[in-house]
């Protein structure tokens, strides 16, 4: 595998299981350090050692919730103390509650909104402190197609994950003189536990697939941004 990040290093939330782990992995095998977070300190102590397994790069893990700006300007300083400067953020942490407007709860609102958009601003907000002051970086969000096609039971959703596509368009044209890029990934179905609605399946993208896409966007020049890619399976179920 092209060791093309090889002295490069990334922070990745929701990276201890689906999608951030797959995209986790895929850095780790082209030389990236990695910084991964979640809410689980069993999870991300598998995934670290599993990471670590695959490659000679640093990896290192802590428990966090981005819902709490305190629990994201720790696991920030903990990646400054583990890792030193950083790259690349790759926003992956989300929650999907699914249910009709009349059914959400407050807290089922706030969980989704408070985890898929305020977790990405707290991260970001970290991020570009760090990286404007280096002029070079990159954000990656990790959003959906339900950021542009609504659907019946997807209120909090839907919601969370349009601001996340109009949050990243603004944050793109606020900071891309500093040389920070932000692109953000809208996948289709992919095949993970993320919710209650998951079944496996072979027609579904696969959580590889995302990572793939990640090491792409990294592979461009500086002098090219893509800045949203959507992404669905090729044959979805009839």
């Amino acid at each position: 595998m092209d060791k093309f990040l090889a002295g490069r290093n990334a922070v990745i939330t929701g990276g201890s299981r689906g999608i951030g782990l797959a995209i986790a992995e895929a850095l780790v095998t082209c030389g990236a350090g990695v910084a991964i977070c979640g809410r689980s300190q069993e999870t991300v102590d598998h995934a670290v050692r599993h990471l670590t397994n695959l490659s000679k790069s640093k990896v290192v893990g802590k428990v966090a919730d981005v819902r709490e700006s305190t629990d994201v300007s720790s696991f920030f300083e903990f990646v400054d103390r583990e890792l030193g400067n950083f790259d690349i953020l790759v926003n992956n942490a989300g929650v999907g509650i699914f249910k009709s407007t009349a059914d959400l709860s407050v807290e089922d609102w706030r969980a989704t909104l408070e985890t898929n958009l305020s977790g990405v601003f707290y991260c970001c907000r970290e991020a570009l402190q760090r990286l404007k002051s280096r002029k070079a970086g990159y954000i990656i969000n990790i959003s959906s197609l339900a950021g542009k096609n609504a659907f019946a039971g997807g209120a909090a959703y839907n919601a969370s994950k349009f601001g996340l596509n109009g949050f990243s368009e603004a944050m793109m044209l606020d900071h891309r003189y500093d040389n920070v890029r932000v692109s953000y990934i809208m996948p289709g179905s992919v095949d993970t536990d993320f919710s209650s609605r998951s079944e496996h399946s072979s027609w579904k993208i696969a959580p590889a697939d995302i990572g793939g896409l990640v090491l792409m966007l990294l592979q461009l020049p500086e002098r090219t941004l893509v800045s949203r890619i959507e992404v669905r399976p090729s044959k979805p179920m009839k």
